[in-house]
């Protein structure tokens, strides 16, 4: 019981740390939507731009991938092993929300997109926030998801499934 409560509690903590650098990373490379400055409040410059869309875009591809490898990686680590697959549910879903609080908190190379202003407004590049939050369920998803895959890939192998329906299991060959 005790190693299974360590397995669990490994694997929540390596994939909420996980969060840090992913944060980092989608804060990086997704481009801030352009606000414009006036006297009464900060205001969306351009209704119609894609940059809301694309931090979406990019945290799901982000912690997509993290979930991918993090599945793979657990599954090798600790095959047939409940602890792993619970850490991997619970520690994605953590290493997303810390995911979308670093990459919010953090300005990290801050591109801004060009917006039709009138000469001499100021525009400042927004918050960096999530407008579609099922993307927040990507990385425990992938992760449980390619675990459970590998797991019954590898569980047919050995599986009396493969056999005909009917038929025994095939004799050893006589001695001779």
């Amino acid at each position: 019981m005790a190693r299974e409560v360590r397995v669990f509690a490994v694997t929540v903590l390596s994939l909420a740390a996980l969060g840090v650098p992913a944060g980092l990373v989608w804060s990086a490379l997704s481009p801030r939507p352009p606000y414009l400055v006036t006297q009464e409040a900060t205001v969306l410059a351009d209704p119609s731009t894609q940059a809301l869309i694309a931090a979406d875009g990019w945290f799901a591809t982000v912690t997509g991938a993290l979930g991918l490898a993090c599945g793979a990686l657990a599954w090798f680590l600790s095959r047939r092993q409940l602890a792993a697959l619970l850490g991997l549910c619970a520690g994605g879903v953590l290493g997303a929300y810390v995911t979308l609080w670093v990459g919010s908190a953090f300005t990290i190379g801050v591109v801004t997109v060009e917006a039709a202003a009138a000469p001499g407004a100021q525009l400042t590049p927004g918050p960096l926030h999530l407008t579609a939050k099922g993307v927040l369920v990507f990385w425990p998803l992938l992760a449980v998801g390619l675990f459970g895959l590998l797991e019954g890939m590898h569980g047919y192998r050995d599986s009396p499934l493969r056999r005909p329906y009917g038929l025994a299991p095939p004799l050893p060959p006589p001695d001779r």
